[in-house]
């Protein structure tokens, strides 16, 4: 889905989240998404070390 976005399409979407939230959140908006994906790629990183421990275990 995000392949197909392009340049043209990226400024939209941020046009369009600036008019919605304002200059002022924007920054924030980003920072609490930033750390959303921290905290998904640290858990994906634990659920495949853990998935891996066990096969080991396993043999």
């Amino acid at each position: 889905m995000l392949q197909n976005i392009g340049i043209p399409g990226l400024i939209l979407i941020l046009v369009i989240a600036l008019i919605i939230f304002g200059p002022s959140k924007l920054p924030e908006i980003g920072r609490a998404f930033g750390s959303t994906l921290r905290e998904f790629k640290s858990s994906t990183k634990d659920l495949i070390s853990s998935d891996e421990e066990e096969k080991t275990q396993s043999k």
